[in-house]
C-alpha cells in the first residue's frame, strides 16, 4: 500500500447485515491502527423482492451456481451503485479512494465445522467502481479454528480511547455481539474480549413479518404492548450456547422460536425482545470483569423497549453509541473499511480473545482494479 503523508487512507466500508435491511456504506480515513476519521455515511434499503431472493440463499453453502450466483451478482451490483451514491453525496472522486472493504452477505456460518460463506464478488466490485477491494474477511480465521466473528472488536478498541473502562460496545444487528475493552496497558494496548451474545433483531423481525405487521418492531412499540411469557423465555434461554465461554459465535438462524409460537403477536414480540436482552445479560459472567458502561450501536438501539430491558438487566448505564459522538448506524460499515486497511498492512484482523483463533490472524482477499 502506498503510504499516505499523514498515515491515513481514504476508504469505503460496506456492510450487508444479518437483518437484511439493506446496504450500509461509510466513507472514512484511517491508518488501520488507532486513528479513525468518519467522513460520510449512507444506507440504501433493499427492495422487498431482492430481500426475499436474498433470504432464499440462506444456508445454501454448497450452491455456487443458479440462484445464489444470480443473487450474488445482483448484490455486488447494488453495492457498486451504493458506492457511487456515497461518493457523489460526499463530493469525493473515486480516484481519491484507495480501498473498499466489502463484507458481502453471510448466507451460512458454522465455524464448528470450519464453514462460513459470504456472497459478493470482490473482483466484479473493483471493476465496477474503479477502486481496489478487500473482501473475504472471515475465511482465514474459520479455517484456522476461530469463530470468524465478531470482527469489529479491534475497530471498537481504536474508537474507545479516553472512555471509562471496562467498557462494553454492543452491536445489535440480526445477531448481537459485544466487544469488552479493558484498561489500557502501559504500552497503550487494551485487552479486548468479544463474542456473539445471542439473537439481536432477527427473531423479532421475522416474527413481526410473519404476522403481517411490517418488517420490524418500530421503536419497540409492539413489544411494549405485550407481556413477557416467563416460561417461553426460560425455554429459549435453555439453549446450550449461553453456557459456553467467550469467544463464541452463531448463525442468524441458530435459535428455534417454537416456544413463542402459541403467543399473541404482542406477547411474542415482548418475549423475543426479552430474549435478546436476557442473552446479553447472560454474557457478563463470561467477561473478565463487569463493564461499567454499555454503548449500543446497530439498529437495535432504536428499540426503546429493548434498551429499557437491557438497562434493567445490566444495572449500569446503557446508552446509544451516539452519546459519545459515534454514528451508531455507521460503525459496522466503518469497521470493514478499517479492517481492509489492516489487511493490506498485514496486521491481524482477529485475536485469540475475540474469535478463539489460535494466534492473531490476518485475513482478507485483495482485488486490484483490472
Amino acid at each position: 500500500m502506498m503510504e499516505a503523508k499523514d498515515g491515513l487512507r481514504t476508504v469505503v466500508g460496506l456492510m450487508s447485515g444479518t437483518s437484511m435491511d439493506g446496504i450500509d456504506a461509510a466513507l472514512l480515513r484511517t491508518d488501520g491502527r488507532d486513528r479513525v476519521e468518519a467522513l460520510d455515511f449512507l444506507t440504501i434499503p433493499y427492495d422487498d423482492g431482492f430481500r426475499a431472493r436474498l433470504r432464499g440463499c440462506l444456508g445454501r453453502i454448497g450452491d455456487s451456481r443458479g440462484t445464489v450466483a444470480e443473487v450474488e451478482r445482483e448484490l455486488t451490483d447494488a453495492h457498486a451503485a451504493t458506492v457511487r451514491r456515497l461518493l457523489d453525496q460526499a463530493g469525493v472522486a473515486a480516484a481519491e479512494v484507495e480501498l473498499i472493504g466489502f463484507h458481502g452477505h453471510t448466507i451460512h456460518h458454522d465455524p464448528d465445522r470450519r464453514l462460513t460463506r459470504q456472497i459478493g464478488d470482490g473482483a466484479r466490485l473493483a471493476a465496477a467502481t474503479g477502486i481496489a477491494v478487500v473482501d473475504d474477511f472471515r475465511s482465514a480465521d474459520v479455517a484456522a479454528g476461530g469463530q470468524g466473528a465478531p470482527l469489529v472488536p479491534l475497530f471498537h478498541r481504536a474508537l474507545a480511547h479516553g472512555l471509562p473502562r471496562p467498557l462494553a460496545v454492543l452491536n445489535i444487528g440480526g445477531v448481537a455481539n459485544v466487544s469488552w475493552i479493558g484498561p489500557e496497558s502501559p504500552e497503550g494496548e487494551a485487552e479486548v474480549v468479544a463474542c456473539d451474545t445471542g439473537p439481536g433483531n432477527a427473531l423479532i423481525d421475522d416474527w413481526v413479518l410473519r404476522h403481517g405487521l411490517g418488517r420490524f418492531d418500530a421503536g419497540g412499540a409492539l413489544a411494549a404492548k405485550g407481556r413477557v411469557d416467563d416460561a417461553a423465555l426460560a425455554a429459549l434461554m435453555a439453549h446450550p450456547y449461553f453456557g459456553r465461554p467467550a469467544p463464541k459465535s452463531l448463525d442468524r438462524d441458530a435459535f428455534d422460536p417454537a416456544p413463542v409460537a402459541a403467543l399473541s403477536a404482542e406477547d411474542g414480540t415482548a418475549t423475543l425482545t426479552a430474549f435478546t436482552a436476557e442473552s446479553v445479560a447472560s454474557v457478563v459472567s463470561h467477561l473478565p470483569a463487569a463493564p461499567v458502561r454499555w454503548l449500543v450501536c446497530g439498529g437495535g438501539r432504536h428499540n426503546a423497549t429493548l434498551m429499557a430491558m437491557l438497562a434493567d438487566r445490566l444495572g449500569v448505564p446503557v446508552e446509544p453509541a451516539d452519546t459519545v459522538g459515534w454514528d451508531g448506524d455507521a460503525l459496522e460499515a466503518q469497521a470493514f473499511g478499517y479492517l481492509a486497511v489492516r489487511s493490506r498492512l498485514g496486521l491481524p484482523l482477529s485475536l485469540p480473545a475475540t474469535t478463539g483463533v489460535p494466534v492473531p490472524m490476518r485475513g482478507g482477499a485483495f482485488h486490484p482494479v483490472p
